[in-house]
């Protein structure tokens, strides 16, 4: 499967160190590059595990609540700003953010998402637009530094990031709410 070779080859250049050491010396791309592309990794592999390991999906994730609940609370442990200081301080965590964020999120998120009803994958997009909102005032408003190992600006940078991704999916949804989808039908 090729999209599954792109997952690998995604993967094995987010863990070489140079690329990992760049990636994770500024906040705002440690945060909101790094994570997401290690999740997209796992979103490209996804399918090769669900070739070789068909059974497991369907008896665990059948209908997709399980995986989705498992990527929702892992997205939410991931950003906190404690959870980003810690995975550069101690090894064992960059180790599970690097295990987590590919097998556990990206794949769980692939395998769910087809599987959710409408309802329930509106109820995750509606979930992450206040949790994004949040973040954005808790690291825009918040007076003292919340990662030791980045710099206060660094902070706000990433706080205006979480802003304009809240915005764009308000935005996304708007703009889907006002416009006619009847053509493909």
């Amino acid at each position: 499967m090729l999209q599954a070779k792109y997952g690998l080859l995604l993967f094995v250049l987010l863990i070489i160190p140079p690329i990992r050491n760049v990636m994770e010396s500024v906040m705002v791309v440690h945060m909101l590059v790094q994570i997401p592309l290690l999740i997209v990794s796992g979103w490209l592999l996804a399918g090769y595990f669900q070739n070789k390991f068909p059974g497991i999906f369907l008896k665990w994730n059948h209908n997709g609540v399980p995986g989705i609940i498992l990527v929702v609370f892992l997205v939410i442990y991931w950003m906190i700003p404690r959870t980003l200081d810690e995975a550069l301080n101690m090894w064992n965590i960059e180790l599970f953010k690097f295990i987590s964020l590919p097998f556990l999120v990206g794949i769980a998120l692939k395998d769910s998402w087809k599987k959710l009803a409408s309802i329930g994958k509106i109820f995750i997009i509606f979930n992450f637009i206040p949790m994004f909102g949040l973040m954005a005032w808790l690291y825009i408003d918040v007076p003292v530094r919340l990662c030791n190992n980045y710099l206060e600006v660094e902070q706000k940078f990433l706080g205006w990031g979480f802003l304009i991704i809240t915005v764009s999916i308000v935005l996304y949804l708007l703009q889907n709410v006002f416009t006619d989808h009847s053509e493909g039908t």
